[in-house]
């Protein structure tokens, strides 16, 4: 297996409009090790700056005169070059509705204004897990014969879901774009595993999971949902319905990799 890079290799761009802002960022950066800080103080700059140069880690604010954080991991996103850097988002913003579609589009994890050192540092962490994840183990199922099925309506997370996976060693990854196109996928087809969304059109992922548990031809089967819902009634009810476990978003790789290890051992 690979070994892991270390914080102190890891090379991070930092965008932030303020400059009182960034000096004490990267010096909370410089207390954890990290040492190779690039900087930009806008959307425009920031990927310029990935154009020249690919960073292994964005670390980015929300605000900025020319766009927003959401506006840049989406250019990100999209492009070929840029599309698997792991993004970091530090603001002081808490509207679901602001931070929802970074969720949506994999960010590696969302950190108040002011943040702790620990957090940062277990963010830059999932980072490091996340550039070079370690491989999944399972004592009685062959990984690479594991037949894995993504069902979510964004493309941005299903393909951020997909990338880890197949990180882990999973080489037989499907995608449904929601539950009903994931039920017509059941129908014909077998898998060892469900990781579904939550919160998707016409068919959500409860409705997906009690199809599963009492329709389908393979009640058993083990589902994760990975989902950013946040309503203990809503996910209660989720727990009702027969979900072998529920992970939020963002999340780290180590705890897909764990629960998938649990639920599979069952």
């Amino acid at each position: 297996m690979e070994n892991k890079i270390s914080i102190g290799d890891l090379h991070i761009l930092l965008v932030e409009p303020s400059n009182a802002q960034r000096r004490i960022i990267i010096e909370e950066m410089n207390s954890i090790g990290i040492i190779n800080i690039d900087e930009a103080s806008n959307g425009e700059e920031a990927l310029e700056s990935m154009e020249r140069y690919t960073p292994d880690l964005v670390v980015s604010a929300m605000y900025f005169k020319d766009m927003t954080g959401s506006n840049i991991i989406n250019a990100m996103r999209v492009s070929e070059d840029l599309k698997d850097i792991p993004f970091m988002l530090i603001s002081s913003e808490t509207d679901e509705h602001y931070l929802e579609p970074l969720r949506q589009a994999g960010v590696i994890a969302i950190l108040p204004k002011p943040f702790e050192r620990l957090a940062l540092k277990k963010a830059v962490y999932a980072t490091i897990d996340y550039i070079s994840p370690q491989q999944l183990e399972l004592s009685d199922i062959d990984v690479e014969d594991l037949r894995v099925l993504v069902v979510d309506d964004s493309l941005m997370a299903r393909k951020h879901i997909i990338r880890i996976l197949t990180l882990m060693g999973i080489e037989k990854v499907f995608e449904a774009k929601d539950g009903v196109e994931a039920v017509e996928y059941l129908k014909d087809n077998m898998y060892d595993l469900i990781v579904t969304d939550y919160n998707m059109p016409e068919m959500d992922g409860r409705a997906l999971i009690e199809y599963v548990r009492n329709q389908s031809a393979q009640p058993d089967i083990p589902i994760l949902m990975v989902t950013s819902e946040t309503s203990e009634t809503r996910l209660a009810s989720i727990q009702q319905s027969g979900v072998s476990a529920i992970c939020d978003k963002p999340f780290e790789t180590s705890t897909v990799r764990e629960m998938i290890q649990r639920i599979m051992s069952h």
